[in-house]
């Protein structure tokens, strides 16, 4: 069983989580453009952290951190409605610095294969 009902209520969970910033549903000024990738839960589905991702300054990240951190039990409350689950889990949402980590790996390995070059 590669794929296990945690991974695809979390993937709903996700999906779901990512239509309503897209479309606007939550109206909190401090959320800029972010988007969501990926949602981890706890084996008993009662917790959820929710990954997201956007370019920007640390401070943008850490307001739409925050912003999406306050709208938890109107994005609780939309899910509910949405999806048949016996529980929606306690959402938190953590900046995701996996793209940012690829990027510095990526540019790290032009610089050594322009140096190889030089060479």
């Amino acid at each position: 069983m590669s794929y296990k009902r945690i991974d695809r209520v979390g993937d709903l969970i996700k999906e779901e989580i990512a239509q309503m910033v897209l479309h606007g549903e939550i109206k909190d000024p401090r959320i800029g453009f972010v988007t969501i990738t990926h949602v981890k839960l706890t084996p008993d589905m009662r917790d959820a952290k929710v990954y997201f991702s956007q370019m920007g300054a640390e401070a943008d990240k850490s307001k739409s951190r925050d912003g999406l951190n306050s709208a938890v039990g109107y994005i609780r409350r939309s899910l509910a409605k949405r999806l048949s689950l016996r529980h929606i889990p306690m959402l938190s949402f953590v900046y995701d610095d996996s793209l940012e980590y690829s990027e510095h790996i990526e540019k790290v390995i032009r610089e050594i294969k322009e140096g190889e070059r030089r060479q």
